[in-house]
């Protein structure tokens, strides 16, 4: 499988450098494409629908390909993976019937490959990723691999659209379902934020919606401790300081703890909702930002996973939070270049709201804060 990698400010740019990357012959089946809210993604999407080419689409807080980072551009993956080993599928959950909707998805995704695979990246800040994930263990079993980010909207936290060929959607999920006897998929999500201070008690809750920790309004405990001021529905930044510096981690009986910030605040009782769940009586801490040698983490962590399990690939994927571009500023640029040089192949990936992926030592989790490494390699 062949894979090359495409950017552009415009729709005019991507298309001229689609002509070039298939001027040798190359005749790219599927297109990973990551963009800026603000880009003209239904012009994209029909440039990529006349060449013939299947879409995962999602909206970013800044993409990058290869070595280069970029915000407000468009950021491309093209392969020529033989459309028999993969299929695009693309659904809405308005009754926010994330597990059922996913779990359908796998039904289908089962009667066309007996042993599937899913990349999968889902919008709006509401949503409960978590949930998402379930729904694929539900049918095909724990043992599935799932990876994927939740779509950004250049950190307005606002309106996040995933997108297919013709379809997109503000509340929805797009999922590329890989046929793994022909495709082999693996992951490694790595995050670094330190827990601190006393554990707490998660007191109510409802699914990913948390009201109360020790009794006391999320929200008013984040800002107490997290030493964070101006809380306030003017403070537009305001989200993305909770995320960064003062996000909390939920304990697991297996495997790392996972964080749960808050990504949308419901100010009529100062609670919010963070990306995945958070059941009632959970025991959680607060976390600061990582020093910078979280970055040597990330690249020896997947060195390793090129070593024990992925040693050649033909592309990779990766799904780095928003916040940690936000916390480690320019050292992201030296995060990615590790990255890329593992194995030196194309590559693509975004700032999303949410990373999906395998905890170390435990189950499928989302995760926050994290950057989710997710390498392709055609068998």
């Amino acid at each position: 499988m062949r894979a090359k990698s495409i950017k552009g400010n415009s729709t005019a740019e991507v298309k001229s450098a689609l002509d070039q990357t298939m001027a040798d012959g190359f005749t790219p089946t599927l297109a990973i494409v990551f963009l800026s809210i603000r880009q003209d993604h239904p012009g994209i999407c029909q440039l990529l629908t006349d060449a013939g080419i299947s879409i995962f689409g999602a909206t970013t807080n800044g993409e990058f390909i290869d070595e280069e980072i970029s915000s407000g551009s468009i950021a491309i993956l093209l392969l020529d993976m033989k459309p028999a080993y993969f299929t695009i599928m693309f659904e809405e959950y308005p009754d926010k019937n994330y597990r059922e909707v996913a779990a359908s998805m796998a039904r289908k995704a089962l009667e066309k490959f007996a042993n599937p695979a899913f990349l999968i990246s889902c919008s709006h800040t509401e949503t409960d990723a978590e949930q998402l994930l379930l729904g694929f263990e539900d049918v095909v079993g724990k043992q599935v691999n799932v990876y994927g980010g939740a779509a950004g909207d250049d950190y307005s936290f606002s309106k996040q659209l995933v997108f297919t060929n013709g379809r997109e959607s503000e509340r929805g999920l797009v999922v590329l379902v890989l046929d793994e006897d022909k495709i082999k998929i693996k992951g490694q999500a790595t995050c670094g934020w330190h827990a601190v201070g006393t554990v707490r008690t998660v007191t109510k809750s409802e699914g990913n919606h948390v009201y109360t920790v020790d009794d006391i309004a999320v929200l008013d405990l984040t800002a107490k401790y997290g030493g964070i001021e101006n809380v306030s529905p003017d403070n537009k930044s305001l989200i993305v300081e909770i995320a960064t510096t003062f996000p909390m981690q939920m304990q697991r009986e297996k495997g790392d703890p996972v964080t749960r910030p808050g990504l949308l605040i419901d100010w009529a009782d100062r609670s919010f909702y963070c990306s995945g769940s958070v059941p009632q009586g959970s025991k959680v801490r607060f976390s600061l930002p990582p020093d910078f040698d979280v970055v040597e983490k990330v690249i020896n962590n997947c060195g390793e996973l090129k070593t024990s399990e992925m040693p050649e690939a033909d592309a990779v994927i990766v799904f780095s939070c928003a916040g940690r571009q936000v916390a480690l500023g320019p050292m992201i640029q030296k995060e990615i270049e590790g990255l890329k040089n593992i194995w030196d192949v194309p590559l693509v990936g975004f700032f999303s709201n949410a990373e999906l992926a395998r905890a170390t030592g435990g189950n499928l989790e989302m995760h926050n804060l994290t950057t989710c490494c997710v390498v392709l390699k055609e068998n």
